[in-house]
């Protein structure tokens, strides 16, 4: 028998306070994001992990990272180191996780096979779960006769009805076997933190879920349930493409005399059209942003003001004010439509906010001057690379660039790399080039440390009256092309060397 060797999970939180419509949160607050490293973590994913997050901090709970990679044929390398870097990368670091250990681990259900085993054979022992010995070979005829009826496949429950002896001959012969729990009728309603009150007969549209494979490895039906009862969960946020299993889940919960969660199923984050995120869609995974130098405050800010669940919708949020302003009653069920064209503005805010912030600003510095070196290379001039410079360049255009990436692009080129101009196209501007580049040199002389951007501009157009056949356009063209390499504006800004 399974022992109580594990905390309850506390009950108040489910009994009293939370019912749909009341965002007053009592008792313990832990919530849990359980992806599988089948993959790498995508928007999706984010926005999942985020919701928790925020809930946990809100009222003043644990967030707890739990890695499902019970699908062992499905393990893509790389991908539970990089869900929990990216979970730190984007500013929603879990208290609990395989890196950083906890009171309830281990956090990789690959390391709690013997918990799920002892689990199933309780099930087995109180005749809420038997052993199936279908082949697999069976199990396909049976799904293509659906199919071919125009019915949805479901497993017609044989082994169910097998008697003892008949199990006990087949377990003696080492007969290859699953375990599947027994689904009955009558399941009660549950009250959803968003979709209100809900229930699902699932005995009458599914046949006896596996809950054990032949590999020993749990199903997620089991291995959820028993995860989230001895980590002591009190609420589950996940997506509402599990809403349906919920009440499969609870039959579950009431077989094993175990208290369940509180449940909460977020609407779909799709795109802007209505599609679903798709992981073939490359530029999803947040691994692809931030090569591409988006701010991760940038991405849970989008995240969220495309969605709902918060006091305010705005543009411009850090992760303490949307935790002030979260608020559960809020959350509804449309889907959430996420527009990824408006993440260059996103961006543009939060890079100036991360500019004008002094800790921030340093390590924008820092990463800027490595962005300086792989770009440039030798054709960099290495005074460039110095923090004041560098400061000044960020403080000038805050505001006008959405992203690191585009001070190192060609139209930024110049501030980096002294640029290169032929005679044809001085020419081609004026023939008063020397003459022009003469009186100008002169200027700055002139003004020396008083020099100043308004000073500079109005001391210009004064030079340009005082002289005969020259134009002030001509002027700032030559100007332009000398300081920059560029003919045409494009956002240029004067600050090389000045």
């Amino acid at each position: 028998m399974l022992t109580r060797r594990c905390f309850r999970c506390v009950t108040a939180v489910r009994n009293t306070l939370f019912t749909r419509g009341c965002s007053t949160v009592q008792g313990d607050v832990r919530v849990r994001f359980a992806p599988s490293p089948t993959g790498f973590l995508h928007l999706g994913g984010l926005r999942t992990a985020l919701y928790n997050y925020i809930f946990a901090k809100k009222y003043g709970g644990s967030f707890v990272l739990r890695l499902e990679d019970t699908d062992q044929s499905r393990l893509v390398p790389g991908a539970a180191e990089s869900i929990e870097d990216m979970l730190e990368w984007a500013g929603v670091p879990p208290d609990e996780s395989p890196r950083r250990g906890g009171p309830v681990g281990p956090y990789l259900q690959s390391q709690r096979l013997e918990l799920y085993r002892q689990t199933a054979e309780q099930l087995i022992e109180s005749k809420h779960a038997y052993y199936c010995f279908c082949s697999s070979q069976r199990l396909d005829l049976l799904k293509k006769e659906a199919l071919r009826n125009g019915q949805t496949p479901r497993y017609d429950n044989r082994c169910r009805h097998l008697r003892a002896e008949q199990v006990q001959e087949k377990l003696d012969q080492g007969a290859p076997r699953v375990i599947r729990f027994r689904l009955e009728e009558g399941v009660e309603h549950f009250q959803d933190l968003i979709c209100g009150r809900s229930h699902h007969e699932v005995a009458q549209v599914e046949g006896d879920p596996v809950v054990m494979k032949a590999d020993g490895f749990p199903t997620y039906h089991l291995a959820n349930i028993v995860d989230d009862h001895y980590m002591r969960i009190s609420h589950v946020l996940r997506g509402s493409e599990w809403l349906i299993s919920t009440s499969k889940h609870l039959l579950m919960y009431r077989a094993l005399d175990w208290q369940p969660p509180t449940f909460g199923h977020l609407p779909l984050l799709l795109n802007k059209n209505g599609s679903k995120l798709s992981k073939r869609q490359g530029d999803i995974f947040l691994q692809s942003f931030q090569r591409d130098g988006v701010l991760p405050e940038a991405l849970l800010d989008i995240t969220t003001s495309c969605g709902s669940g918060f006091n305010t919708i705005g543009i411009g949020r850090r992760i303490d004010e949307l935790i002030a302003e979260f608020n559960p009653s809020k959350i509804t069920t449309h889907s959430a439509l996420l527009d990824l064209e408006k993440l260059p503005e996103f961006n543009r805010i939060h890079l100036q906010h991360h500019i004008e912030d002094e800790e921030q600003c340093a390590t924008l510095i820092k990463g800027l001057q490595a962005q300086i070196q792989q770009v440039c290379g030798e054709e960099m001039q290495e005074e460039v690379l110095q923090e004041d410079y560098i400061r000044r360049v960020l403080h000038l255009r805050k505001g006008h660039i959405s992203s690191l990436k585009e001070l190192v692009g060609p139209a930024y080129s110049y501030l980096w790399v002294r640029p290169s101009v032929s005679s044809q196209q001085v020419a081609a501007i004026t023939a008063e080039a020397q003459h022009i580049a003469a009186l100008v040199l002169k200027l700055i002389a002139e003004c020396g440390e008083e020099l100043t951007v308004d000073r500079l501009s109005k001391d210009l157009k004064t030079l340009v009256k005082q002289t005969k056949g020259i134009k002030y356009g001509e002027v700032m063209k030559l100007l332009r092309l000398a300081l920059s390499g560029l003919q045409v504006p494009e956002g240029t800004m004067v600050v090389y060397k000045l």
